[in-house]
This record gives structure tokens, sequence and C-alpha cells, in this order.
């Protein structure tokens, strides 16, 4: 279809055939009505002269595996000052939906039929099973059309109300006491890129008013419960019936290991990950004493060494006595792990110090700490706390600027 702008002279056509009722130039901005006889009749010339066909007449894309093809634009206005872009897109086989964009967020709709009766102010509405709360309830004009329409253009205000479940909308239109309702689903840019296969869309601002959230709030705390509970599960399982387990205790004399190693037995740990706890002691009386230990995995090979200094002096001085150290310490290797394992220990002493023979030295596998599984369940509260804080904060920027925002309710 091909139409001449009787005004201007420009030509605009699709390939889409539709029963033409209206026609919009993109040159010149002069809206038309087709009569019966395919007769051009000026209704009016539009102000609004701003670059805004972001997808232009006769552009194809692919919706539901079927070939649509934008027929119309619409530029309309509410509040005076806000503008939005509405497009019409036709398949070969007559089907028609709408793409609505807003502040670079888009919406596919359709027209339903059935009927929403919304002259009862309802502020919910409930439709296929979900609830629609109330976003907008205002007069639209149109501030601008191009292209071609099987409807008459409105002159005048058309009274809207729209209601969201994001990602979905209601949208019912008002005209001549004739009401049109319309559904709809939020879609993202990228899809809008690939669909038109198009590089430059609008920057998104703000919060659409469909958009969903990145993540579902419900569907979030029940994964949380059941990894949380999972994780109840586990460590019970694993240390419902676990206690200390001594793994080794021995005394090593320093003249026996002199320049040599002390190499335990093979021990056994069954169960999760917990610390080693080693204790050591010794004569040293103004002396000092070293254990260097180490922890040997016999599946891997894989080896973990730690060390401490026995110290202990005392003396008096100036008047009184005083002491400084101990006959003993303790320390620990974190998170060992169930498998087999061994104990290498290089024992060592001051050479000055002969009165001192030997160290007694021993293991313990410990419970697994607690705080492991609370820190876990700490890292979801926080988690889920991050996450809600996000969503509702969301949300108040998604109502902001609507005048039935739950927000402003006390």
């Amino acid at each position: 279809m091909e139409l001449t702008c009787p005004n201007c002279k420009t030509k605009s056509s699709i390939e889409a055939h539709i029963n033409l009722m209206s026609f919009g130039c993109y040159n010149c901005n002069t809206l038309y009505s087709i009569n019966e006889k395919g007769t051009l009749s000026k209704e009016k010339k539009y102000d609004y002269n701003q670059e805004e066909a972001l997808l232009s007449i006769g552009i194809k894309g692919k919706f539901d595996n079927e070939l649509y093809e934008v027929v119309g634009l619409l530029i309309k206005r509410v509040h005076g000052s806000f503008y939005w872009r509405e497009y019409t897109l036709m398949s070969k086989s007559g089907k028609v939906k709408y793409l609505s964009e807003s502040d670079g967020h888009w919406i596919l709709l359709r027209e339903v039929n059935d009927f929403i009766d919304i002259s009862k102010k309802n502020k919910i509405l409930a439709y296929k099973d979900l609830t629609y709360n109330l976003f907008e309830k205002t007069d639209s004009f149109v501030a601008k059309a191009i292209g071609f329409y099987e409807f008459d253009m409105p002159l005048k205000a058309v009274k809207v109300e729209e209601y969201i479940c994001p990602p979905f909308i209601l949208s019912i239109e008002k005209i001549n006491n004739k009401e049109y309702v319309y559904h709809g689903e939020y879609i993202t840019s990228k899809a809008i890129k690939n669909i038109f296969n198009i590089e430059q869309i609008p920057i998104k601002s703000g919060v659409g008013a469909v958009e969903p959230f990145l993540f579902n709030l419900y569907n979030t705390l029940i994964i949380f419960l059941v990894f949380g509970a999972a994780t109840l599960g586990t460590y019970l399982y694993l240390n419902l019936n676990r206690t200390e387990q001594n793994v080794m205790s021995t005394s090593i004399d320093f003249d026996d290991f002199k320049d040599k190693e002390f190499i335990s037995p093979s021990f056994e740990l069954v169960g999760s990950p917990g610390p080693l706890f080693i204790s050591a002691s010794t004569d040293v009386d103004n002396s000092w004493a070293n254990a260097q230990i180490t922890l040997v995995n016999e599946s891997n090979n894989q080896e973990e060494t730690a060390q401490k200094d026995i110290e202990y002096y005392h003396g008096y001085t100036d008047g009184e006595n005083w002491k400084e150290g101990s006959t003993s310490t303790k320390f620990n290797i974190c998170g060992v792990a169930q498998g087999k394992y061994h104990l290498i220990i290089a024992p060592m002493k001051q050479e000055t110090d002969s009165s001192n023979k030997g160290i007694n030295i021993s293991a313990t596998w410990n419970e697994s700490s607690v705080w492991n599984f609370m820190f876990s369940l700490l890292f979801l509260g926080l988690a889920f706390i991050i996450i809600y804080i996000w969503k509702r904060n969301f949300e108040y920027n998604r109502w902001e600027s609507s005048d039935f925002s739950p927000f402003n309710q006390s």
C-alpha cells in the first residue's frame, strides 16, 4: 500500500494490506481521514516536530515466529509534557500487536476481547489469576501520528487506566464510551535489537512501569531456605555422633632426634573439616625449645607446616622476682579435612640447656566448629536482606511517578 501526502507530496508505503481509515504523513505532520471511497480529508496538522521514529515505518521483525511490519507510530502525551512512543505492528495474516516505548523501556501489547469494568474505580483488578494494581489514571492525547491506521484517529483526550503486575500490564482506553483493553508484557532492549536487527535504541532511564526485578523475591527466599536446610542437614549428618579424636600423644627425646625428624604413626580422620589442635610442653628453664610440626596428607602428599617456640625465663632484678613466657604452648592447623595423615616433628632446644631432656606433644582433631554453619546462615540472611532492600528501593522508584503509589500510603 502506498499513499502520497496531498500537502507535501511525500510518498509513504507499507507491504501490509489494511482497511485504511487514518493516515499520518511523517514529513509534514498532517493527519488525514480516509472515507469509503479512499478520499483523503485533512483533519489536523500536528505541531510536535521532534524526531521520534526509532523504528521506521515498514521495518519488519519476528514475534511468535511470525513476521510483523511497523505500519504506524503514535506519539502520545500525558500530564502536559510526558511523551511516549507507541508502534502498531501488523502481520501478513492481519494480526496486530502494539509496541510501547518510554524512557528506553519496551512493552509488547495486544488487544484482548475481555471486558473490564472500570466504572467502580477499582484500585486492584484480578485478571487471568493475577492481581493488577492501579498505576495510572489520566487523559492521554495523540501528539503526532505517522503511518497507516485501521481506526479513526482520536482528536480529543482519551481516558486511560493502567494496571500493573510486573512484568505484565493491563491498559484500558475509553474512546467515545467504547472500551478497548490491551494486555502487555515487558520486553528487553536486547530483544528489540535482535528482533528488528538495529543497533541504536534509547538508553534506559529509571525503572520501567512493568520492568521486572532481577530476582523473584519469593523464589529467592525458598531457594535460600532450602539451601539453609540442606546446609544444616549436611552439618548434622557429618557431625551428629562426632567427638574429639586424639590422634597422637608422645614424648620425644631431644638427644634421640637431634638433626632428624620424628614420624608419627598414620591416623585416619572421618567427618567434616575441623581444626587440629596441637599442645606442646617441655622443661625449659631460662632457655627455649622449638617444635616444627608438619601434617602430611597421605593421599596426595600435601603438607601443612606450623611451628612454635616455647620459652620460659625468670630471675631477680632490682629487688623483684620476674618471669616471662611459659613451659607449654598450644596452636592449631585449621580446616583439616577427612583423610589419612601422619605428622612429622622436628624438635629443637637451646644447645646450652643440658637439663631439658625432651618435649611432650599431643594432637587432637576437634569437632567441626559450629561457626562455619552459622556463618553460612548469616551470609544467606544478609544476602536476602540486601536483596529485599534492593527490591524495595526498585519498587519505590517504579511507583515514584504514580499517583497511586503504595509508598505514599500511611
